[in-house]
């Protein structure tokens, strides 16, 4: 089994992801005519408290898992490597044992005492059952990523979103169908989460057999070889041995010192949503009454949600692959390769992420319309816009992680989390859900800036240099011609299909602010002909031809 370099495992991940993504807005969108406002509200409330410990369960100690894998593996230690990954699935066990069984006994009291949402218990309950198999599934892709096999996490994170799509929808329509109320819906579509987990271990099995005996052919083929060589009267070369017994106690302090840190920051961004979803009701008490309160949830947890989750993929896929690859190459000091690979990553994160959040908040009108019932887009987009320093946040924390310095990541992460607690509770009474918004982009903002100023003292890398101005040009310049655009196919397309009209509005504002995009990149001279031949090969295809068709005369078909 080959490894995959940087930009193949991240295109792997964020592939993998993408299809996850719109599988999960495809779950939320007949769920969104399924339930009313009210039955909307237990399913986000259950699906958030769920995410958020199922990442509090396994985020960090995959994490910890990739890097002290690729660490061993770049040291030729394989047997610490092997028994890391035993103990790392023995936590994964014993995690999900406990966290289902306290998520289930739990749920009463989550929904009434702390959600303010009885409602949504059953449904609490019925995603329980989960978190059994996430936690070992988690360990699983940690020790693959840091093999650099990225395909095995891919594709049962496909594998997993199918079966939890169609599984909870189903069961919700079946539901419906006969009759029950909501609690009884919302609980069949968490339910899917719990058919799909067991699809997903299912695969990561059968991979972990495929390495298992990729492994044992390798090793015999070295013995072959170096008999014949000995055979031969030929010296062969052998690396000696290094790896130790490790005890347990030695393993699990290793990995919970580097892991907590890493819990800590993978847990922000869902322990946000978990904040907002489970305090929405008492913070927003004084701004709103109680159906407009139960709307306003609707629109996050439901709508915005699900559609902001989309800029980030890419940033999720480089943080998870970007580990294993800084940590190999820091830990035998070549700091030239980090470098280059630092610069790469937040490169690409600018150029591919701001664009996708620019494209969702300013067309958040017509797609909100297109994918749900009327209404929220307003909420779409102002939390779609503050995922552009989500995406910087997440990356900066992995090159740290990559880069052993855990505990700088975790310090921000805690200031950040400081933040948004003070600013919700400030301007929630006053502003409702977009005090909420603001406050957790605040937040992002602040710990992207003090990552980036530590990365910095470490490793010095560069991303756009002087052409910040440019690039600002270039997205202002988009985003007002989107705005035009989205606002005027609205209005001139009142006359047919609600449907309709909302999606040749978003195709054709998406279409035209993505186009618009590219070319201002290069016609004011943003990316380079240099830059752009650095490019992995399908961005590096895309700005060839636009370089080669704008007259760049230092750009030729050689480079593509």
């Amino acid at each position: 089994m080959k490894k995959d370099s940087l930009i193949k495992g991240t295109i792997i991940l964020a592939a993998a992801a993408l299809v996850a993504r719109f599988l999960g807005i495809f779950q939320r969108v007949p769920l969104d005519y399924m339930l009313t406002e009210e039955g909307g509200t237990y399913f986000g409330t259950a699906n958030t408290i769920y995410l958020l410990l199922l990442t509090v369960a396994t985020a960090g100690i995959p994490s910890t898992v990739s890097k002290m894998i690729s660490e061993r593996y770049a040291q030729g230690k394989i047997s610490e490597a092997k028994q890391i990954y035993r103990a790392a699935l023995l936590f994964g066990i014993m995690a999900g044992i406990l966290m289902s069984t306290m998520l289930f006994l739990l749920a009463p009291f989550i929904a009434t005492s702390i959600s303010a949402n009885p409602g949504a218990a059953l449904a609490i309950r019925a995603i329980a059952p989960a978190l059994l198999f996430f936690p070992i599934i988690a360990m699983m892709r940690g020790y693959f990523q840091g093999r650099q096999l990225m395909a095995a996490g891919g594709i049962s994170q496909i594998i997993e979103q199918i079966l939890r799509v169609v599984v909870g929808v189903g069961l919700a329509f079946i539901v419906l169908s006969i009759g029950y109320s909501d609690e009884w819906i919302a609980a069949a579509a968490t339910f899917g989460s719990v058919l799909g987990g067991i699809g997903a271990l299912a695969v990561m099995i059968w991979y972990a057999a495929k390495l298992r005996r990729h492994d044992a052919e390798e090793a015999e083929t070295k013995r072959s070889r170096r008999a014949s060589l000995d055979a031969a009267g030929i010296m062969s070369v052998r690396k000696p041995e290094t790896s130790k017994k490790l005890r347990a106690s030695e393993i699990y302090r290793d990995i919970f010192k580097i892991s907590i840190p890493i819990v800590l920051t993978a847990i922000t961004v869902n322990l946000f949503y978990a904040f907002d979803a489970t305090l929405f009701m008492r913070l927003t008490s004084a701004y709103y009454t109680k159906e407009a309160a139960e709307s306003a949830l609707n629109a996050l947890t439901i709508k915005a949600q699900s559609i902001a989750g989309i800029p980030p993929i890419l940033a999720i896929a480089l943080s998870t692959s970007i580990i294993p690859v800084i940590s190999s190459a820091y830990a035998v000091r070549k700091l030239d390769e980090v470098q280059r690979q630092v610069s790469l990553v937040m490169r690409i994160v600018v150029y591919t992420g701001v664009p996708a959040a620019l494209v969702l908040t300013v067309a958040s009108p017509s797609i909100t319309g297109l994918l749900f019932e009327p209404g929220g887009s307003g909420v779409v987009a102002a939390l779609t816009a503050g995922t552009i320093f989500q995406i910087t946040m997440m990356t900066s924390n992995s090159i740290l992680f990559g880069l052993s310095k855990p505990r700088l990541a975790m310090r921000h992460t805690l200031i950040g989390m400081a933040l948004k607690a003070a600013g919700s509770v400030a301007l929630a009474p006053f502003l409702g859900v977009y005090g909420l918004i603001i406050a957790s982009t605040a937040a992002f903002l602040l710990i992207s800036m003090m990552n980036n100023s530590a990365i910095r003292r470490e490793v010095e890398f560069e991303v756009l240099g002087k052409r910040w101005v440019l690039y600002l040009t270039v997205i202002a310049v988009t985003a007002g011609a989107g705005w035009g655009l989205d606002a005027a196919g609205l209005y001139m397309l009142q006359g047919i299909w609600y449907k309709l009209a909302c999606f040749l509005t978003a195709a054709v504002s998406g279409s035209v602010m993505g186009g618009l995009y590219l070319v201002l990149l290069v016609v004011l001279r943003v990316v380079t002909p240099t830059e752009a031949a650095s490019f992995p090969k399908p961005l590096r295809k895309v700005f060839g031809i636009l370089l080669r068709l704008l007259g760049s005369k230092r750009y030729t078909k050689k480079d593509a």
